[in-house]
Formats: C-alpha cells, sequence, structure tokens
C-alpha cells in the first residue's frame, strides 16, 4: 500500500524543506511546524486506519531525513550551522547505517524486522527543535550537538539488542 494517507503525509515533508530557500523567519518555522506535525501524524494514521506497511516504515523516516538535510546543508550555506555541527545532527543517522550495513554483512538483513526505535523519535523531535533555534538565529550550545552522538550509540544498542533478542526467539 503506497498511496495511504499517512504515506502522502510522510511525502509532504520534502517539499515542506524547499520553504528554507525563502529566508523567512515565519515561513521557516511553519515548515518546521508542519514538518513536526507530519512526523507525528502519519504514524498515527497508519494505525489508526491499519494501513501500516514496511513502505510507510520506510518512508516516513527517510522523508525526516531528507528535511533535516536539506535544511542543514541550507544552513551551512547561510553561515547558520557550521559542518561539524551539521555532522553531529546526522550521526544517529549514520549509526542506523552502520547497523544495516552490520545486517548485510551477516546476511541478516532481510530477516531484520525495522520498526521506529525511542532513540529516533527523540532524535528526529531535537532536530526539529534545534532548526527551529537556528531558524530564528539562536545560538545553540555544543553539547546539544554531542547529544545526536549519543543518540546514535544508544540507537545501535537499541538495534543490536533487538536483533539478538529476535535471535534468541527464534
Amino acid at each position: 500500500m503506497f498511496f495511504t494517507p499517512s504515506n502522502f503525509l510522510s511525502l509532504a515533508r520534502g517539499p515542506l524543506a524547499l520553504l528554507f530557500m525563502v529566508d523567512n523567519a515565519v515561513c521557516r518555522s511553519i515548515a518546521i511546524l508542519l514538518a513536526m506535525v507530519t512526523d507525528s501524524l502519519d504514524g498515527y494514521l497508519a494505525r489508526r486506519l491499519r494501513m501500516t506497511s514496511q513502505v510507510g516504515a520506510f518512508l516516513d523516516p527517510l522523508m525526516d531525513k531528507l528535511f533535516v538535510l536539506t535544511v542543514a546543508v541550507i544552513f551551512i550555506q547561510e553561515g547558520r550551522l557550521e559542518l561539524w555541527e551539521a555532522l553531529t545532527l546526522i550521526s544517529r543517522d549514520f549509526a542506523v547505517l552502520l547497523f544495516g550495513l552490520y545486517l548485510a554483512v551477516r546476511g541478516s538483513w532481510s530477516n531484520f524486522k525495522f520498526r521506529s526505535i525511542w532513540s529516533g523519535k527523540i532524535t528526529t523531535t531535537l532536530q526539529f527543535f534545534v532548526l527551529l533555534g537556528l531558524t530564528f538565529h539562536y545560538a545553540m550550545p555544543s553539547y546539544l550537538f554531542y547529544s545526536f552522538i549519543l543518540l546514535g550509540i544508544l540507537a545501535l544498542c537499541e538495534l543490536y539488542l533487538t536483533e539478538r533478542q529476535a535471535k534468541l526467539s527464534l
């Protein structure tokens, strides 16, 4: 099931990032708030309408990352975000990618059931709030960016333990 209300909400986050091409804090904050709302509603709608799917489980985080990455690149170009800050902002995503490579090397990629994890929800929410703060030129403390690295490590632990538990229950 590709054309579902929840997938439509997920897909809407991509074009919202294009609103950042306009250097207007109100326009940008509306884009972030809409991204946050669609991120909250898509999963809820999928479960409520009983239209959950692997496509939706993949599409939702993909559109989150596309939104955050697009906005981060724009903020780097505008000098609002340093490269190291942007890299830490997406470091959890690198950690999840590493876990995917680990599964591929072990040959257990197809057996692993991907689902949202708590560290992902925290990371995405925190990313949106950081982008909102940067929209209004707030200086973000460096420890906030380092917290994304910690969330990446926690994601690796959570995914690894989930994989181990799934193996034990077989």
